[in-house]
């Protein structure tokens, strides 16, 4: 499989969130920096700035270089002022020419750890209901196997396609949905739900498996966003015909009766994405699921989120995690055992104010659910918890 290298495009042009603030330098920044092996751009501007979304409103773009746009390990950074104002240059370059760089586009500064979030730009995508049912599905396996490996051949339903063509084998792992306030199954902070379709414990790979929050959602209250599909192997058809047979030649899981098949390659994804402040924040915006944990995630973990690019979600955009305040009953106004607790007690309550969690930032988006990165954060990051501007 083709694995395409995420490049870090930044410059001064790309205009910022319309909640982009002065800029504040950090605390001890350096005057200089020296780019490392392994470091990422979020990393950096971490090291000048209090807040790393603002890197567009520092970087000075080189335009002596072929890219100026990149950062490689060995540049070196520095910090002027121009017109009253910080801005970062990458110094040791020629005063005057293009110059062609020796280093592949490969090795340039990501905007996050790649590792963290290839898998969800290979292997992940999200799609409607109805493309999700039009796709052919896995009908049998030979020899009336209950489970397919490389090597083995599969039959599959519905799909019109030549001897000799490629096809992904995927799997549904969940169905989202946007659950309104007052669902009556709810706690009141969850205005999400996940509902797993892997939560048989037939999964034979959960490295990949986005873990499931709620079996709740299938309601007409709530509004469907999507289906997520997984990547589990690649497969070449063999003979046309209905069902199609079709040679499983590479998996990460075993394929089985159920599974769709799509015709072609991997969806196309965005290389281009930096960190940035939002144009604007979708109303709603939740943390819909989590990646890799039951109920609560950390840095550098993936998140799923309740709005797309539908709702104007873009790759690169980091917003502010908050946890929902708790309702609690005001006990030092209304003690226990008196009228207003017994027979009003809604009037009791007081909601709490929502605390601050951390930064995700975006890295893919689908029509009506995105990716996000958790950058960093105080607090552990759970379904439910809302997205804002980010301001602290």
């Amino acid at each position: 499989m083709l694995k395409q290298i995420l490049a870090v495009v930044t410059g001064v042009g790309v205009a910022v969130g319309v909640f982009a603030a002065d800029v504040a330098l950090k605390d001890g920044h350096p005057d200089t920096y020296t780019v490392q092996k392994g470091d990422t751009l979020w990393d950096i501007a971490g090291k000048f700035l209090s807040k790393p979304w603002l890197w567009p409103e520092i970087w000075q773009a080189n335009p002596q270089v072929e890219n100026p746009h990149l950062i490689y390990p060995g540049d070196v950074l520095n910090l002027v002022w121009i017109d009253g104002k910080p801005r970062l240059t990458v110094g040791e370059r020629p005063p005057f020419g293009p110059r062609v760089r020796a280093e592949p586009l490969s090795d340039a500064t990501t905007a996050v750890p790649l590792g963290r979030v290839l898998p969800f730009l290979e292997k992940m995508r999200v799609v409607d209901r109805a493309e999700f049912e039009g796709l052919p599905y896995v009908v049998a396996i030979e020899e009336n196997r209950l489970r397919g490996t490389p090597g083995q051949v599969v039959y599959v339903r519905g799909i019109d396609a030549a001897p000799g063509t490629r096809v992904l084998v995927v799997r549904a792992t969940n169905d989202y949905y946007d659950v309104p306030d007052a669902a009556f199954w709810q706690e009141q902070r969850r205005k999400v739900a996940a509902h797993s379709l892997e939560s048989d414990g037939e999964f034979e790979n959960p490295t990949w498996h986005w873990m499931w929050t709620l079996r709740f959602g299938k309601t007409g209250r709530s509004e469907y966003l999507g289906t997520e599909l997984m990547e589990i192997a690649q497969g070449e058809v063999l003979r046309g015909g209905d069902p199609a047979t079709v040679l499983v030649k590479a998996a990460d899981s075993e394929v089985r009766d159920g599974d769709r098949v799509i015709v072609g390659g991997s969806m196309p994804f965005d290389m281009t994405f930096f960190p940035r402040a939002p144009k604007a924040v979708p109303e709603g915006l939740r943390v819909v699921s989590l990646t890799g944990a039951y109920n609560a995630a950390g840095p550098n973990q993936v998140i799923a989120l309740s709005r797309g690019a539908r709702d104007g979600l873009e790759n690169g955009e980091v917003f502010s995690i908050f946890s929902p305040g708790e309702t609690v009953v005001d006990r030092v106004k209304h003690p226990d055992g008196s009228l207003q607790r017994a027979f009003r007690p809604g009037r009791t309550e007081v909601t709490l104010p929502d605390e601050f969690v951390g930064h995700a930032m975006v890295f893919r988006t689908f029509d009506r659910i995105s990716y996000a990165l958790i950058m960093d954060g105080i607090r552990p990051v759970e379904p439910g918890d809302i997205l804002r501007e980010p301001a602290n």
